[in-house]
């Protein structure tokens, strides 16, 4: 069988038997699912839903997350571990949105790459999940699983999985 169809029938098995299976960042806005796949780093999606919570209760929209104090989004992000780095990521990230994309997410891969914090998986998933493009979120369970399924050979490398899928 070659690797075209292996995967063909690996996909039909997969939505056969997780007809449901989605993102289980809780989001409404593109922004949101952008924050919290940042917040996700090292940290559980559950417990990233429940910090996002007192996050955007207090800072509702893009324009507001972007003038917040970075100290103020680090003491709400903390729980999710890294706190500093993903304060600062956030900040940066939202100012960018404000005042280059009028509080848009851009809907570009290369354009979300080059956004603080986000990285080829980040940039996939929001590609993929917002905007419905065609896109591979490679992560360690995305390389160990196509690994052990044969559609890709002891390679590692995220980029490279991605690239060989």
């Amino acid at each position: 069988m070659t690797k075209e169809k292996l995967a063909l029938e690996i996909i039909d098995r997969l939505k056969k038997e997780y007809p449901d299976a989605g993102c289980t960042l809780d989001y409404d806005h593109a922004w949101k699912l952008l924050v919290s796949v940042r917040l996700a780093a090292q940290c559980t999606d559950a417990r990233v839903n429940v910090v996002v919570e007192d996050l955007y209760a207090k800072y509702p929209d893009v324009d507001a997350l972007a003038e917040a104090d970075v100290e103020d989004i680090e003491r709400i992000v903390k729980p999710c571990g890294l706190g500093h780095s993903k304060a600062r990521d956030i900040s940066a990230c939202m100012k960018i949105l404000k005042e280059q994309y009028g509080g848009k997410v851009p809907d570009d891969f290369d354009a979300l790459l080059k956004l603080p914090g986000v990285g080829r998986k980040s940039a996939n998933l929001i590609v993929g999940d917002v905007f419905g493009k065609p896109a591979i979120v490679t992560d360690t369970h995305c390389i160990r699983l196509v690994n052990r399924m044969g559609l890709v050979d002891g390679i590692k490398e995220p980029k490279k999985v991605e690239m060989a899928l």
